[in-house]
């Protein structure tokens, strides 16, 4: 351990934190691990019961590991032989399964590197943590950890709206010839559709968002990068589209994307704010359904309750939500204009994503309003430098605080999928020593 690095202390206990801890403590740098609840290296993503709810990456492409990249798929050949497809979509909940036991074994192969400390964490101080009990954990450095958040529920919410779809047993209400209006059309709305049909329902699902666009499926083989061209990389962003999609129009998209994944984030990175701000403003609907795809079996079931019309997609915006004691009905605008007969039914599911907001976050506002944090120009997040030290109000790198993981998003863009997560971990470390 160096002098400079006495203490790590780490907010936050999925994915990201607990990977972080572990390559610390191979790292030979003790942390204290910090968790709401005592349940480790799950998250959102990977605390699901649910063995239907897929990765949305192949197994040979999901190892934790930096450098190992046929650790995951070791790990399922010896523990879950019969899911060990190198090429296939593993449970989430088998991953968690996985997650967990890479972090046991570290603290075994390091014992005492690793602290684990179940606690709410109420502030950032200039010497560590306030925990939420009023305890203070002295730390050197901090790594905020904390993933995605929930959902916004908003006001006015009725008992007939679900406001956060993975509160646990949140989903048991609804009947099994229940009626569902869904808002959002995602990967959220795709988990809930997934566990409904699951547990025999054989309501019916209107889903509702800006766009109407749904997650794209993966091949049932994996898809080969494409060769992309300069125009494609560099130079005005609607070149570059136009290059995009004269390769897609001449073969396969996901060639494309395949082609994009490993330099994202530096394209990200050396966009300028201009750039930066049209993709979010413009493009990122259409990314994200074509990034973020679902295994090709969970398009194809989605496809058979379209084709059964059990599952219908609507493109437009909510307006008034009215929830009385039997249901729930939306009055919508169709895109594009006009008119629309409103929706009923007898849930609605918020499924529009986690509410990213460091200005309203409780512990990152404080930061933001005493100058030792700043918002991005596109208040995606907390601006960050190239490791993920987060940057004062005069754009000095704090040597002491980082952000690893999802909220990492406005520096990285790519912070979400496990095979840019470890990279960023990586980072960290190697900052750290």
């Amino acid at each position: 351990m160096t002098e400079s690095v006495k203490r790590i202390a780490i907010v936050g206990g999925g994915f990201s934190g607990a990977m972080l801890a572990a390559r610390l403590a191979e790292s030979g740098l003790s942390s204290v691990l910090i968790n709401a609840t005592p349940e480790v290296g799950l998250g959102v993503a990977y605390s699901t019961p649910f063995e239907g709810h897929l990765l949305n990456v192949r197994s040979n492409r999901m190892t934790a590991l930096e450098g190992k990249p046929d650790d995951f798929v070791d790990w399922l050949k010896a523990n879950r032989p019969e899911l060990a497809d190198p090429s296939d979509f593993a449970p989430r909940k088998v991953y968690g399964d996985y997650v967990r036991a890479r972090l046991a074994a570290v603290e075994a192969a390091h014992p005492g590197l690793i602290e684990r400390r179940v606690a709410g964490v109420a502030a950032v101080t200039p010497s560590g943590l306030t925990l939420s009990d009023g305890e203070t954990v002295e730390a050197d450095t901090v790594v905020l950890c904390t993933g995605n958040p929930a959902p916004n529920a908003g006001e006015g919410r009725g008992e007939r709206i679900i406001g956060d779809p993975w509160a646990p047993g949140t989903l048991d209400r609804i009947g099994p010839q229940d009626d569902v209006i869904i808002v959002g059309t995602g990967l959220t709305m795709v988990d809930m559709v997934q566990v409904l049909v699951a547990r025999g329902w054989t309501g019916t699902a209107t889903a509702l968002s800006r766009r109407g666009l749904m997650p794209r499926p993966h091949n049932l083989f994996p898809d080969t990068p494409t060769s992309l061209p300069a125009e494609a990389l560099s130079g005005p962003l609607s070149q570059r589209l136009k290059a995009v999609r004269e390769l897609a129009r001449q073969g396969c998209w996901r060639c494309v994307m395949e082609a994009y994944r490993p330099i994202t984030a530096d394209l990200w990175i050396a966009a300028s704010a201009d750039q930066r701000a049209r993709m979010v403003r413009h493009l990122r609907p259409w990314w994200d359904v074509h990034r973020h795809r679902i295994a090709a079996r969970i398009g194809h079931a989605l496809d058979a309750l379209k084709a059964q019309g059990r599952l219908t997609v609507l493109a437009g915006r909510l307006g008034r939500v009215e929830s009385g004691a039997d249901g729930v009905t939306i009055h919508w605008s169709p895109r594009g204009g006009g008119t629309a007969e409103p929706q009923t039914a007898q849930w609605m599911i918020d499924c529009t994503g986690p509410a990213h907001s460091a200005a309203t976050d409780p512990l990152t506002a404080p930061m933001i309003e005493s100058g030792r944090a700043r918002m991005d120009p596109l208040r995606l997040g907390l601006e960050l430098d190239g490791s993920g030290r987060v940057l004062h109000a005069d754009g000095t790198p704090d040597a002491g605080l980082f952000v690893l993981g999802p909220p990492a998003r406005a520096a990285f863009w790519e912070t979400i999928a496990v095979p840019d997560i470890r990279k960023r971990i990586e980072a960290v470390v190697a900052a750290l020593i």
